[in-house]
C-alpha cells in the first residue's frame, strides 16, 4: 500500500509543471519587498536584477518584426512596474531608516549610481536628475501613451473592414477555411493587444509620477528624519539624503525610461517582415540624402567662425558612407544579372505533379480595368455581390455552391470579363468602371445620353450613364445598376442554368451527411443499399437540369428508395421523383389567385409525339421528320411568346411519357419553357389552359 502511494505521488509530482510557479514567485517577491525590511546586499542584486530584465525586454521589443510577437509585453510591463515600485518601497525604506549611517546605506548600487551622476555637485546632480525624469515623463511616456489611444481606436474601428476582407478572400477562393480562421484569430488578438497596450501605457506614465513623488518623500523625508531624529547637521544630512535620494531614483529611473521606450517601439512601429534594426539599415542607407548632408555640412563648414575641422570631416564621411552604399548596390545589382544569366544555362527542372494546375469549379476572369471592383478599400463592391449570389443560389437549389475564384487576366480586354465553368468560358460581358447601366425594361418614356450596349445578362437594351444621370433614367422608367450588379446578375444567371454542372459526387454526399444528421434510417437504406453514389448523383443533377431545387432531401431519398426497386436508370428515377416534388414545381409557376394558366398540345400531334417514342429504341436518339420538328418548335416559341405577353410564365402540359425528351429537346429551342406532366400537377391545383400549339406551317 505504501509503495502504491509513493508511485502515485511520484507519478502526480511527474507532471507537476513547475513553470506555472513563476508568476506567483513574481507575486510573492513583490509582496515581500512591500512589507520585510531587506539588507542592502540583497537590494544590490533586485536593482541590478531591473536593470537586466528592462534591458531584456527592449532587446527583444528592438527584435520583433510585429507587435504580436510580443502579445505579452502588457502583462510583462505590469509586472516590471510592480516590481520597480516595490524596489522603491524597500529602497525608501533603507534610505528613511538606516540614511544617518551614510551614503553606504542603502547598498552599493545606490551610492555607486549616486556619486556618479553628483560628481561632487550636488546641486548640478540634482537637476541632471530632474531633467532625466522630465525626458522620460513628458517625451518618451506621453508621447507612448497617445499613440497607444490612437492605435488601440484605429485597430477597433478598422475590424469589420478587416473581416469583411478575410470573408471576401475566403468566397473568393484566395484561401481556405483553416486560413480564414487564423487571421480571424490574429485580428482578434490584434485588437486586443492594442487595447491592452491603451491600459499597459498608463501604468508607464503613473511609474514616472510616482518616481517623482518617492524622489521629494525621500528627500524631505531624509532631512526631516536626520535633523530631527538623529541630530545630523542640515548641510551633512542635506549630503547624505541627496546622494541617497538621487542613487535611489537614478536606479530606478534608468529601467524606467528603457521600459518607456519599449512601450514607445512596440507601438510606433508599422507591421513588416523586417525588425527595426532592418528596416532601419534599408531605409536610412540613402545614398541621395547622404549626398545632400555632405554638401551642407562642406558649406555650413566653410562659414567663418565655424569649426571647419569638425564639420568637414563628418561631410567627408558622410560622402564616404553614401559612396560605400552605391558601390554595394552596384555590386548587388551586378551580381543579380549574373544569376539570370547563368539560370538559362541550367538543366531544366523536372515536371511533377504540381506543374498540373486544377482548373477552378467556378472562376471570373475579369481584364485589368475592372480590378477597382473587386478592391474593397476603394470601395469595389464585387466581392460582396459575389458572395451574394452564392448564398442565394445556394439557399434556391438546395446545395452550397462552390466559391467564386476572381483572377485578373492579361489576355482580354481591360473592361471584359469572362465566367469560367470548369475551365470553359460560359458567359462574357462587358462593363465600365465608374458608369452604371441604364436598362431599357420594354417601356420606358425616353432616351438618356450615353454608350449604347446591351445587358450582358439577357441581352437587353441599355446605356452606359454617368451616376449623376441616375436619378433621370429612372425617371424614364429605366432600371440603373451598377457595374458589379451587373456582372454578379450575369455570374447568377450562368450559375443557375448550369446548376447541374456545379453538383459533383462531394456535395451529393455532403448533402446525405446532412440529411442522416436528422433522417439516419433513410440514408442509410438508400446509399449504398439500393442507389450508388453515382446515380444518386446524376438523378440530382437531372432535377437541376430542369431547374427543380433539391433542398426536399428527404422528400427526394423517399421517392428514390420507393422507386429504386423497379429501376436503376437516373432518367426514369427522374421522372418518378419529379411528382412528389410537384408542389414545389408549382411554387413559382401559380399566379396570384393560386391558379396555374397553362398550355397543352393538340391532341393528334401529342399522340404522334406518343407513338414517335414507343417507336425509339432505348438509349438511341428520337428521329422525326424535319418539317414536323421545325413547325413543332415555332409552334412552340409562339405558343411560349403569347403566354408571356398575357404576363404569365410559359408552362406546357403533356403526357408523362412524352414529358422527358420533350422537356430536353426545347431546353435550347424555345426560352423559358417549363414543361410539366400531368402526373406533377396535384389533385387540388386549379389549372387552366389558355393556349392550345399545334404543327401546322407557319
Amino acid at each position: 500500500m505504501s509503495t502504491l502511494t509513493l508511485s502515485t505521488i511520484r507519478h502526480n509530482l511527474s507532471k507537476f509543471d513547475l513553470s506555472g510557479l513563476s508568476i506567483p514567485v513574481v507575486v510573492l517577491v513583490i509582496m515581500a519587498m512591500l512589507v520585510l525590511p531587506l539588507p542592502p546586499l540583497l537590494l544590490d542584486f533586485l536593482f541590478t536584477f531591473n536593470i537586466l530584465c528592462s534591458l531584456v525586454v527592449i532587446m527583444i521589443a528592438i527584435g520583433t518584426r510585429k507587435p504580436l510577437e510580443f502579445s505579452s509585453f502588457p502583462t510583462v510591463l505590469l509586472f516590471a512596474t510592480m516590481l520597480r515600485l516595490a524596489l522603491n518601497v524597500a529602497s525608501t525604506r533603507v534610505v528613511l531608516v538606516n540614511g544617518h549611517e551614510g551614503a553606504h546605506a542603502a547598498g552599493k548600487v545606490v551610492q555607486a549610481f549616486g556619486e556618479f551622476v553628483i560628481a561632487g555637485n550636488y546641486v548640478v546632480g540634482f537637476i541632471i536628475f530632474a531633467i532625466l525624469m522630465i525626458i522620460n515623463f513628458v517625451v518618451v511616456t506621453k508621447g507612448a501613451g497617445r499613440v497607444s489611444e490612437v492605435n488601440a481606436r484605429f485597430t477597433l474601428d478598422a475590424m469589420p473592414g478587416k473581416q469583411m476582407s478575410i470573408d471576401a478572400d475566403l468566397n473568393a477562393g484566395v484561401i481556405d477555411q483553416e486560413t480564414a480562421k487564423t487571421r480571424r484569430a490574429e485580428l482578434a488578438q490584434e485588437s486586443d493587444f492594442f487595447g491592452s497596450m491603451d491600459g499597459a501605457s498608463k501604468f508607464v506614465s503613473g511609474d514616472a509620477m510616482a518616481g517623482l513623488l518617492i524622489l521629494l518623500i525621500n528627500l524631505i523625508g531624509g532631512l526631516i528624519i536626520g535633523v530631527a531624529q538623529h541630530d545630523l547637521p542640515v548641510a551633512e544630512a542635506g549630503k547624505i539624503y541627496t546622494l541617497l535620494t538621487i542613487g535611489d531614483g537614478l536606479v530606478a529611473q534608468i529601467p524606467s525610461l528603457l521600459l518607456s521606450l519599449a512601450t514607445a517601439i512596440i507601438v510606433t512601429r508599422v507591421t513588416t517582415a523586417e525588425s527595426i534594426s532592418e528596416q532601419a539599415s534599408v531605409q536610412l542607407a540613402n545614398p541621395t540624402a547622404l549626398f545632400i548632408s555632405a554638401v551642407i555640412l562642406i558649406i555650413l563648414g566653410m562659414v567663418p567662425g565655424m569649426p571647419h575641422l569638425m564639420f568637414i570631416t563628418l561631410a567627408l564621411a558622410s560622402a564616404g558612407l553614401g559612396l560605400m552604399i552605391v558601390t554595394r548596390e552596384v555590386q548587388d545589382e551586378q551580381a543579380e544579372q549574373a544569376v539570370k544569366d547563368a539560370t538559362p544555362t541550367d538543366a531544366p527542372k523536372e515536371l511533377d505533379w504540381d506543374d498540373v494546375d486544377q482548373v477552378d469549379l467556378i472562376g471570373l476572369e475579369i481584364g485589368y480595368g475592372l480590378i477597382p471592383l473587386v478592391n474593397a478599400e476603394t470601395g469595389g463592391e464585387l466581392m460582396t455581390r459575389v458572395k451574394g449570389v452564392r448564398k442565394k443560389l445556394s439557399a434556391e437549389l438546395g446545395f452550397l455552391v462552390q466559391p467564386v475564384r476572381i483572377r485578373d487576366d492579361l489576355n482580354i480586354d481591360p473592361d471584359a470579363y469572362n465566367i469560367v465553368l470548369k475551365g470553359v468560358v460560359r458567359g462574357k460581358g462587358e462593363v465600365k468602371v465608374g458608369r452604371e447601366l441604364a436598362i431599357n425594361p420594354g417601356h420606358v418614356y425616353g432616351q438618356l445620353e450615353g454608350i449604347a450596349t446591351r445587358e450582358p445578362a439577357f441581352g437587353l437594351e441599355a446605356v452606359w450613364i454617368e451616376p449623376s444621370q441616375r436619378d433621370q433614367a429612372r425617371t424614364l422608367g429605366y432600371t440603373v445598376v451598377d457595374a458589379a450588379t451587373a456582372i454578379s446578375t450575369h455570374l447568377n444567371k450562368v450559375l443557375r442554368e448550369n446548376a447541374s454542372d456545379m453538383l459533383s459526387h462531394d456535395e451529393t454526399q455532403q448533402l446525405l451527411d446532412k440529411l442522416a444528421a436528422k433522417s439516419p434510417k433513410i440514408v442509410e437504406d438508400l446509399v449504398p443499399g439500393k442507389l450508388s453514389l453515382g446515380i444518386l448523383t446524376r438523378t440530382l443533377q437531372n432535377l437541376l437540369a430542369e431547374s427543380v431545387s433539391i433542398r426536399d432531401m428527404r422528400t427526394i431519398a423517399e421517392a428514390l428508395t420507393e422507386a429504386s426497386t423497379r429501376t436503376q436508370d437516373p432518367e426514369q428515377l427522374t421522372a418518378m421523383v419529379r411528382p412528389k416534388l410537384g408542389r414545389m414545381i408549382m411554387q413559382s409557376l401559380i399566379d396570384g389567385d393560386n391558379g396555374l394558366q397553362v398550355m397543352t398540345l393538340e391532341p393528334s400531334l401529342e399522340q404522334l409525339l406518343h407513338n414517335v417514342l414507343q417507336q425509339s429504341q432505348p438509349g438511341q436518339a428520337v428521329v422525326m421528320e424535319p418539317g414536323l420538328s421545325e413547325n413543332l418548335f415555332a409552334g412552340l416559341r409562339e405558343g411560349a411568346r403569347t403566354v408571356e405577353e398575357m404576363g404569365h410564365p410559359a408552362v406546357l402540359v403533356v403526357s408523362p411519357v412524352i414529358r422527358g425528351w420533350l422537356s430536353k429537346a426545347a431546353r435550347f429551342r424555345v426560352n423559358d419553357l417549363t414543361v410539366l406532366s400531368y402526373s406533377e400537377i396535384p389533385d387540388d391545383q386549379a389549372v387552366k389552359v389558355i393556349h392550345t400549339v399545334d404543327a401546322k406551317a407557319r
